[in-house]
């Protein structure tokens, strides 16, 4: 048996909406989705902590990383016409 995140745990949208409040609140609905989108490829939590100790010290890896919550983050500013009133 593995160490797999459970498959209760495995969600697309976090809360089912894209919709926030404020681009704080969507800048960590971002965050949100892009671990969920890790945990949906690698349910396996040894593995994905495995690998932790290579891509936490490899900028390039970090720099894809952020680039991932970057494009989250313009699909919920999108989503919110960027919290325009």
């Amino acid at each position: 048996m593995t160490n797999r995140v459970p498959d209760e745990a495995l969600i697309k949208v976090p809360g089912n909406s894209l919709i926030t409040p404020t681009p704080e609140e969507g800048r960590a609905l971002a965050f949100d989705i892009a671990r969920h989108t890790i945990h949906t490829i690698q349910p396996d939590l040894d593995v994905l902590q495995g690998g932790r100790p290579d891509y936490a010290t490899t900028p390039d890896s970090l720099i894809r990383a952020a680039h991932v919550v970057a494009v989250e983050f313009a699909t919920v500013a999108a989503a919110n016409n960027y919290w325009r009133s």
